[in-house]
């Protein structure tokens, strides 16, 4: 689990000064897809699915 945190850190650091550069490219997407995937380990992925489905449900009801 400690190790996952700071993997999910490190990639969403990398990711946004990627960003915030403007400097998009095949790296930028490894690095965006690495960070889902540590992110989806740690214990935010709950609220995050719950977000999202609420988002979802909202728009699907307009």
């Amino acid at each position: 689990m400690v190790v996952t945190v700071s993997l999910v850190f490190i990639f969403g650091l990398v990711l946004f000064f990627l960003l915030r550069s403007n400097s998009l490219s095949a790296g930028s997407a490894f690095v965006a897809a690495m960070f889902g995937f540590f992110l989806a380990s740690t214990g935010a992925a709950g609220p995050i699915n719950n977000m999202a489905a609420a988002v979802v449900s909202s728009i699907h009801g307009l």
